[in-house]
């Protein structure tokens, strides 16, 4: 968590985020292993994305890319990269200009807008290379405004250097650091890695981070979207070849830089629909008090899908000690709007409050209050 001594902005309140345990999932799931969440709206911005966007914003100025006071930065994005960017801006004093699909939410334009950036709405149904797609847009801007500058999620190396180098030894402190108990026992070592991929720069990072310094047989699942062509093998993402899903923040139609494709990074890939996610995320919500966002349910969903398969049994799921974590990138609040998020508010109580509630008073409220100190009113 955050630390507690006082900090200078912002931007030091970003990552240091847990990680917790789903002990409640994982029984009901019948699972052996220590199921984990890295909750990443606990950041400043709310989301896994504010760690790049600190990165890039800090390393664009020691490379005299970002010039104070004379750059303009713009970025394509599916919102949470903006709205970290949004943050660094406004504490270095950079304008913003955010590129947006409409696909995205209202609520993320919103903390977009509040945090001083322009934003422009783009076709969700443009191809990425298209003119009038988000990353289009971007560029089209960029040639025009004096002084503008893209930082480039989706080829900036900072990147997946920013869970390299921050969140992946978050993960790896906090799994080692946490003595093995009889209630909970421990490999002391991260077993299984989950993330949703967009640019792919978490989990690439993450994986690198894991296998280079930590535990090289570690497993590392990718989540991708169904219409989304990210996953391998390609014939993974061939039958459902440009669905449309609503899903936000993972998933695209062309294969970002920053994505590793390395042999041995990224061991497994699972696609999930949205029905899938939105139900994880619901379960998430009620059943760990967790409010976290789709993507996170996504995870989630492919998480505990390999994890149940024969594979995924045998080598996590089943044995006591070992240590699943499951990257959970924002939080819910950022899609209260969208169709999907409709709570169900019927709980057990709710017929005895009704039933409460509609009987006809006998009584006045004064009859059931002591007055104060002892006097009559």
């Amino acid at each position: 968590m955050s630390p507690t001594t006082i900090i200078d902005n912002a931007l030091d309140a970003i990552g240091n985020t847990p990680l917790i345990r789903l002990d409640k999932l994982a029984a009901e799931e019948g699972l052996k292993c220590n199921l984990l969440g890295k909750v990443e709206f606990f950041s400043a911005g709310g989301s896994v994305k504010d760690r790049i966007a600190k990165r890039m914003v800090l390393e664009a100025e020691k490379d005299g890319i970002l010039i104070p006071g004379k750059s303009i930065v713009i970025e394509p994005t599916s919102g949470n990269t903006g709205i970290g960017l949004a943050l660094a801006c406004v504490i270095k004093g950079y304008p913003l200009i955010i590129t947006l699909p409409d696909k995205m939410s209202l609520e993320k334009e919103v903390t977009l807008r509040a945090l001083g950036a322009e934003v422009v709405r783009t076709p969700t149904a443009a191809a990425w290379d298209s003119e009038e797609s988000h990353i289009g847009v971007a560029l089209r801007l960029q040639k025009h405004i004096p002084h503008a500058v893209i930082l480039d999620q989706y080829r900036n190396l900072n990147n997946p250097l920013a869970h390299e180098l921050t969140t992946g030894p978050e993960i790896i402190s906090a799994v080692v650091s946490t003595p093995s108990t009889t209630k909970h026992p421990s490999s002391k070592r991260v077993d299984a890695f989950f993330a949703g991929a967009g640019t792919g720069g978490t989990v690439s990072g993450v994986a690198k981070a894991i296998k280079k310094t930590h535990n090289k047989d570690a497993v590392v699942v990718a989540i991708d979207p169904r219409g989304s062509v990210l996953a391998l093998p390609e014939d993974m993402n061939t039958c459902d070849a440009e669905k449309q899903y609503a899903v936000e923040g993972i998933g695209y139609d062309f294969i970002p830089d920053v994505l590793t494709r390395e042999p041995g990074d990224i061991d497994t890939w699972i696609k999930t629909d949205d029905e899938e996610a939105f139900a994880a995320t619901y379960r998430l919500i009620r059943t760990e008090g967790l409010l976290v966002g789709g993507s996170s349910g996504s995870a989630m969903a492919g998480a505990l899908r390999w994890l149940k398969s024969d594979e995924g049994w045998k080598l996590v799921g089943s044995v006591e000690g070992a240590n699943a974590v499951i990257m959970l990138p924002d939080g819910v609040r950022n899609y209260m709007s969208k169709p999907w998020f409709k709570p169900d508010t019927i709980t057990p109580l709710s017929s005895t409050i009704s039933q409460i509630i509609h009987q006809t008073p006998n009584a006045r409220i004064a009859d059931h209050i002591s007055p104060p100190n002892g006097h009559a009113t």
